[in-house]
């Protein structure tokens, strides 16, 4: 039985599987389509295909379709340049890029209506020459990178599916009955955690569109919206990334009801602060931090029900295992096929380039990535994510990306959380943080963004990490221009 039929055999007779705004539809209904879908797919020889979908039932479909063919699944995120959509169509192979119906078609393209025909779905074939994968690919992902060509990634089904089921394993002792997916399906983590582990775990799915979940442009959230939408479809599971949990804390700490309805947030995607783990507790919210990589097929570790421990990010859930070799994570177990272009994953363990520890009781502790170290002028290493975590919990700063390599003290390229606010509220906002870091982390220089960091200027990563790369070398004559000033940071609020 493959991944398809997995998945589709644990429907059951539920009048209500899949919810969107537009109503719901059922075990028996989607299985229906979702088989109906598969057919004129393998009617039309598509077997490898790119989508480019806002989230909805439409991108569930076809995922599901795929698997059900063993077929291969390429989805494109949304906010994608038309670069990176074509590096993408091009480094696959893909036959042909589906879209919802009613989507403007490139100029000259011929659509696909008359072989997708009811199905909510057209596209155009893609006139690219037929690349070899590795034997197995099911899911063709795009890892975040530091460029504008992200690296493609080839997952088995199997792995996908050994994930999900060790998802549904880890939250048994809640059995969530509704999952709301608050991050774009093309994003491996709520593929597989947010659809096939709710599937798998008998539980309904609320599909918004992302306009709905209140996401504007590639990088903006709307939080109103985004509370409307939690009080609209009462999930008891979500799935957020560290910036989407900050904006909740933060909305609650101001007033704002949350639903009583959560009962597991699972977070992940970038590292929490314990300062913001310990608003969220202190909520009442039942936050419980996880940690994956792309190339082990998403979730590795999670804290649970009965297992969980601040500050870290869980135990190993039953598909991996981790090992420490000169303080980087190593994770064996699910693993990627192999890299698009021919490049394969070294034999052996998975080297995740993070840094940490595993407990005595086998819980996980990151403390960095190894790359991203940075050694002051005075020989201290730094890990800048542990820096600008501990930033963005203040209430003045938005984004940040720190950096300091061979100089006596530190600078953070900086946006804020309200544009109109000056630089010595910055400042201060930077002092006060600096007061709880040892005087080698402090930050006593900063540089204003001149926007927003996104996913459309290539600034941000798919699930909201900062690409550093890419920021530093977009502001690097203001930062170094900042080394050339005095430090402009007071310490704990006295003038430096």
């Amino acid at each position: 039985m493959n991944a398809g039929a997995v998945l589709l055999e644990a429907l059951g007779t539920s009048p209500e599987r899949v919810i969107t705004a537009a109503g719901s539809l059922g075990d028996v209904a989607l299985a229906g389509r979702v088989r109906a879908l598969a057919g004129r797919l393998d009617q039309a020889g598509l077997r490898r295909v790119a989508s480019r979908m806002d989230n909805g039932l439409a991108w569930l479909e076809l995922d599901l379709a795929l698997r059900l063919l063993d077929g291969v699944h390429v989805p494109l995120p949304t906010f994608f340049s038309s670069e990176q959509v074509g590096h993408a169509l091009a480094s696959s192979g893909a036959q042909a890029v589906i879209v919802a119906d009613g989507t403007p078609l490139p100029p000259g393209q011929e659509g696909l209506e008359a072989e997708l025909a009811d199905t909510g779905l057209d596209g155009w074939r893609v006139g690219a020459p037929a690349l070899a994968l590795p034997d197995g690919t099911a899911c063709i992902t795009y890892t975040s990178g530091t460029t504008g060509r992200p690296k493609g990634v080839c997952l088995d089904a199997a792995g996908l599916l050994a994930v999900a089921g060790s998802l549904v394993q880890a939250s048994s002792a809640i059995r969530p009955r509704r999952h709301l997916c608050l991050m774009p399906l093309s994003t491996l983590l709520e593929n597989v955690a947010g659809l096939y582990a709710t599937l798998l775990g008998d539980a309904q799915i609320a599909l918004p569109s992302l306009a709905e979940i209140g996401y504007t442009g590639a990088s903006g959230l709307d939080v109103p919206t985004l509370l409307k939408c939690l009080h609209r479809y009462q999930p008891e599971s979500v799935i957020l990334v560290p910036q989407l949990l900050l904006a909740l804390v933060m909305a609650a700490e101001h007033g704002a009801p949350l639903p009583a309805s959560l009962r597991y947030i699972a977070v992940g995607g970038g590292r929490i602060g314990p300062a913001l783990l310990a608003r969220a507790q202190a909520l009442g919210l039942p936050v419980f931090e996880g940690y994956g990589l792309t190339e082990c097929a998403s979730v590795v570790c999670l804290n649970r029900p009965g297992a969980q421990l601040a500050g870290s990010v869980g135990q190993p859930l039953p598909h991996a295992r981790l090992s420490i070799d000169e303080g980087e994570i190593l994770v064996d177990g699910v693993r990627a096929l192999g890299y698009l272009g021919g490049e394969a994953l070294p034999d052996g363990p998975v080297r995740t380039g993070d840094l940490g520890h595993v407990d005595a009781d086998g819980f996980v502790h990151i403390t960095g990535r190894r790359k991203n170290v940075f050694i002051t002028a005075f020989g201290r290493n730094v890990s800048p994510e542990w820096v600008e975590s501990e930033l963005l919990q203040h209430p003045a700063l938005a984004q940040a990306v720190v950096w300091g390599e061979a100089q006596a003290d530190n600078v953070a390229v900086l946006w804020p959380r309200r544009p109109d606010l000056d630089d010595a509220v910055i400042a201060g906002a930077l002092a006060q943080v600096n007061a709880g870091l040892p005087d080698y982390a402090r930050v006593s220089r900063f540089v204003r963004a001149s926007a927003p960091f996104s996913a459309a200027d290539g600034l941000l990563t798919a699930n909201g990490r900062p690409r550093r790369e890419a920021i530093l070398s977009r502001y690097q004559a203001e930062v170094d221009a900042s080394y050339r000033r005095p430090a402009s940071v007071p310490i704990a609020g006295v003038a430096a």
